[in-house]
């Protein structure tokens, strides 16, 4: 790969530009691809939540993890939610109100989580496990050093 400036010029590039170029480029990738798949991101993130938990969820444990990402409020967050027992990927149980895949939707979350696999190596390609590290690392230390507050689950 080609890079943009020297390494003397990028060394004085701004980090906010750099992490939101990347923010943008690799957020759009996701939701165009997951779009083409027929689902938004936030649904995704509700699969997810519910196909990898060990115990079903209700609806507000569900929301206690995702209403931060991205920036994602409460109300869309409701409404993604919503969307996913529209579209019967899950249904609330009767007895506590958890959530629970639907055998359909086990079936799209799965497609979607071989997507997701598929992207992960897209965006990967060349960078090492040590290279993501410490590329982690070092975003954690920005928001630390900017007294920002960060948590991904």
């Amino acid at each position: 790969m080609e890079y943009s400036h020297s390494d003397a010029e990028l060394i004085k590039q701004p980090i906010g530009y750099w992490s939101w170029a990347a923010y943008k480029a690799v957020v759009s990738r996701t939701r165009g691809a997951l779009a083409e798949l027929g689902t938004t991101q936030p649904q995704w993130w509700v699969l997810a939540q519910l196909a990898r938990a060990e115990s079903p969820r209700t609806r507000d444990e569900v929301s206690a993890v995702l209403r931060d990402y991205l920036d994602t409020g409460q109300e869309a967050l409701d409404a993604e939610i919503d969307a996913t027992v529209e579209r019967g990927w899950v249904v609330a149980e009767s007895a506590g109100g958890r959530l629970v895949l639907t055998s359909e939707g086990r079936e799209f979350f799965d497609r979607a989580a071989a997507l997701q696999d598929e992207l992960w190596t897209e965006r990967h390609s060349g960078i090492s496990d040590e290279e993501y590290l410490t590329t982690l690392k070092v975003l954690q230390r920005f928001v630390h050093n900017t007294g920002g507050q960060a948590w991904h689950h």
